[in-house]
């Protein structure tokens, strides 16, 4: 059974940094891509960043660009998401969720993933 939690959300100032995790069971880790999303209250949920199974290849929302680094350590089998320079708007629900089809690279689109993980709340105040 496919598994995702994640951790590490909080209440921060704009300007401040925080990091992330994703722990994942249930498939075969390396084998697939997997993503973060969000949603703020009230609004449907957004891409945000994207890895491919091996970790060679990124996509960032041009929201985040510059500001968040999405990692993956597959011996661990958890994904990271460092978000730095923290801004009100970055506010919401933060889910990580599996590519649907083993192999595929990253997709900025949710239709192509599948097992949201329950979401980490990081609300950033002004």
């Amino acid at each position: 059974q496919v598994q995702l939690v994640e951790s590490g959300g909080g209440l921060v100032q704009a300007g401040d940094s925080l990091r992330l995790s994703c722990a994942a069971s249930g498939r075969t880790f390396s084998d697939y891509a997997m993503a973060w999303f969000r949603q703020a209250s009230g609004k449907e949920r957004d891409f945000v960043a994207a890895i491919s199974g091996n970790g060679g290849h990124t996509l960032y929302a041009d929201s985040v660009k510059g500001r968040f680094t999405i990692s993956r350590d597959n011996a661990r089998n958890t994904m990271y998401l460092q978000m730095n320079s923290l801004k009100p708007e970055d506010t919401a629900v933060y889910s990580c969720a599996f590519r649907r089809v083993r192999w595929y690279t990253a997709s900025k689109y949710d239709y192509d993933y599948d097992a949201f993980g329950q979401g980490t709340q990081v609300t950033v105040s002004s």
